[in-house]
């Protein structure tokens, strides 16, 4: 009689436990290479091509508040450790791999996970699956060959070459065939794409350049055609998750590392805007953030809340009821209650430390900002609707008492962020493996 008993308590404890893995949402990130704000037609572009981000954006939401980081990889740590950057940010093309990301708390908390697109991120071939990614199909990761035209790659532990491929569509059908896979446990998918970023370039559906047949220079002509081939490969990716049955499961977002290469200007909103990759105003860290989850975001819904990367884990955490690690401070705050619509904790502001390099010599531009103001570290203060290039700095003589309120708030923002992190960040050059 025991026999049965212990027999039927397992039977029980599968189901739980395949109950609890079921009722988990899928989980995909797609982040874009230099493609900012303006690059969207769901923000109000006309002149680039992006019918599928568009629709996620009309039957989901739009976020008008998304902050990055003014570059590739201080975003790229930011977003994966859910911390700032003073933190935690020891170089450039470089993660401590001390750090803990949401790889591997979602994996802890019983996701498969991958990563497909591009790493620059060190570690060796070892390093994706110390950082909590149970597959992956990297650019950038022991090498650096072409990421386009005949791409090299490395997947799971092997260096491969794709000679008469394009580096787009190689890693995007590996994602595919990951969400296609039969499993059991929720999934996790992170796509730091390939595209846009230069070199500019023919994707497979456009056109050569002609300075004959367009008024546009070979850079943006090219730079179009790569946004377009981006926009075409979310739409994949969408696609792939209503053909294995988990779109209603599935919370989907996209959105950008950084503001466009500086060498493309975009017709927006009636002006010409320069891209700021690079720089600290908006034209730098301003970019697209869509979510789509069908059956419980909204449609059409647009949120004007602050969000910043370091709110990716600790949302991501939520949702898949994940342990936030609590060996260290996460600066990041969940934003899943904007997404189902209910009463949260939005931000009242966000914080910027950005020197490229990651060197602690006084030369890091540092900031917080509310939606309106803006404070550096050196006392420069902004109005960014007003002027969203910077070139006015409001003096004391210029401000009222709610904007010298806020001037205050943010000050005290820097300060404490920047005494904390000094005693926090810890960097150990010997270090290669191990996390926790």
């Amino acid at each position: 009689m025991t026999k049965y008993i212990s027999i039927s308590i397992s039977v029980l404890q599968a189901g739980i436990i395949s109950l609890t893995a079921a009722s988990k949402p899928n989980i995909v990130l797609i982040m874009a290479d230099d493609m900012g704000y303006e690059c969207l037609g769901a923000n109000g572009s006309t002149f680039y091509e992006t019918p599928n981000l568009n629709r996620l954006a009309a039957q989901g939401m739009r976020f008008e508040h998304a902050y990055s980081q003014p570059v590739c990889t201080p975003s790229r740590v930011q977003i994966m450790t859910g911390r700032y950057n003073p933190r935690n940010y020891t170089g450039f093309a470089a993660l401590n791999p001390n750090e803990i990301t949401f790889g591997n708390v979602l994996q802890d908390a019983g996701y498969k996970t991958c990563i497909a697109g591009k790493w620059q991120l060190e570690g060796g071939l070892e390093g994706p699956r110390n950082f909590g990614f149970d597959e992956y199909c990297l650019w950038q990761l022991t090498r650096r060959p072409s990421r386009y035209a005949d791409p090299g790659l490395e997947i799971n532990g092997e260096e491969m070459d794709f000679p008469g491929k394009y580096g787009p569509d190689v890693v995007t059908d590996y994602i595919v065939d990951f969400i296609g896979k039969d499993r059991k446990e929720p999934f996790f998918v992170y796509y730091p794409m390939l595209l846009p970023h230069f070199p500019f370039h023919q994707t497979p559906d456009g056109k050569k350049w002609n300075k004959q047949e367009t008024d546009l220079d070979l850079k943006t002509y090219y730079f179009r055609d790569m946004v377009a081939y981006a926009d075409k490969m979310v739409g994949k990716i969408e696609q792939s998750l209503v053909d294995a049955g988990v779109r209603e499961n599935t919370l989907l977002i996209f959105t950008c590392d950084n503001g466009t290469d500086k060498h493309i200007t975009s017709p927006f909103n009636g002006k010409s805007l320069k891209g700021g990759k690079g720089t600290t105003p908006n034209a730098g860290t301003h970019v697209p953030f869509v979510a789509h989850w069908p059956g419980t975001i909204k449609p059409e819904q647009v949120s004007h809340e602050l969000i910043d990367f370091s709110d990716l884990l600790p949302t991501f955490s939520e949702l898949g009821g994940a342990q936030v690690p609590t060996d260290r401070v996460i600066d990041g705050r969940s934003f899943l209650p904007i997404l189902r619509g209910e009463p949260g904790t939005p931000r009242e502001w966000i914080y910027c430390w950005y020197q490229r390099d990651g060197k602690r010599n006084g030369s890091a531009k540092v900031y917080a900002r509310n939606k309106t103001y803006k404070l550096y570290a050196d006392g420069a203060f902004y109005d960014v609707p007003a002027d969203e290039l910077e070139k006015r700095p409001l003096t004391p003589e210029k401000i009222d008492s709610h904007a010298r309120k806020i001037r205050g708030e943010l000050e005290k923002v820097i300060g404490d962020i920047d005494q904390s992190a000094s005693r926090s960040f810890t960097y150990d050059l010997g270090t290669t493996t191990g996390k926790r």
